[in-house]
């Protein structure tokens, strides 16, 4: 298995002394986490749409082993809440192609207010390329149902594993051959970190379900006080001490550096 470990963005000031030195002018930032991660989901996709040329700038500025998921514009799943998708699943592809070969799976979150409807999630589905990675994070306890796993199984779409408060919030249903994990508050202090026994049995739970040929991307959401930055370091360790292959992370945060 290769385990993607990284983060859900990377633009956050308080990683100034964590993650980046203190001397980095913020236009560098992508470059110095794309030195010491592998892959990035790119959070603020869902707030505004970048441009192809965006895509395309960040595509020259990351390793060509690097991978970029992108979190669906939330004018497909909040405001239009699925309906018509094929315009704004056109636009949104189109646009992120400009990531070229960098281009990783595709998140869909759901609002939390939107209730099941499977026929609704797969004519979605059904619109972006084929080929495309999709994970869709359901947050509405009503998507919990054989008809919606069987929608996802049928597609090809990841369940997205959503952690809160160290706790699964959703089932852990396998309903492709690749996982998709996010990490959005833990429980240790200082908050939102996680502490390393969370850690460790969720690397047991992705190991126990995903074969040594298959991938999984695990994304730390608890940005602040470089939370995020922290925890993937510590994930990671405990995945390479179970014998996981992961991706790169940091060695060591920016503030033990001499």
């Amino acid at each position: 298995m290769t385990l993607f470990v990284g983060t859900s963005g990377w633009q956050y000031k308080d990683w100034r002394g964590v993650l980046y030195p203190a001397g980095c002018p913020t236009r560098l930032w992508l470059e110095e986490y794309a030195e010491r991660f592998a892959t990035v989901e790119i959070n603020n996709a869902f707030y505004r749409l970048p441009t192809r040329e965006n895509f395309e700038s960040w595509r020259e500025r990351v390793p060509r082993d690097f991978v970029v998921t992108v979190k669906a514009s939330r004018y497909l799943t909040h405001i239009k809440r699925l309906k018509d998708p094929e315009e704004p699943v056109n636009r949104l592809m189109t646009h992120a192609a400009g990531l070229g070969d960098r281009l990783g799976p595709v998140l869909l979150q759901l609002p939390p207010t939107l209730k099941a409807d499977a026929e609704l999630l797969d004519a979605c589905l059904a619109c972006f390329p084929s080929g495309t990675r999709l994970a869709v994070e359901p947050r509405h306890d009503s998507w919990w149902t054989p008809e919606v796993r069987r929608v996802l199984q049928a597609r090809g779409a990841a369940l997205c594993w959503a952690d809160v408060q160290a706790h699964p919030t959703t089932p852990l249903w396998r309903t492709t051959d690749w996982g998709y994990v996010r990490f959005h508050e833990g429980r240790a202090k200082a908050w939102p970190h996680y502490g390393r026994r969370a850690l460790e049995t969720w690397v047991g739970r992705i190991a126990d379900t995903w074969a040594q040929d298959e991938d999984v991307y695990a994304y730390f959401n608890n940005d602040p006080t470089g939370a995020a930055v922290e925890d993937a370091m510590t994930f990671a360790g405990v995945a390479r001490a179970a014998g996981l292959d992961v991706t790169r992370t940091p060695e060591r945060l920016a503030q033990s550096s001499p």
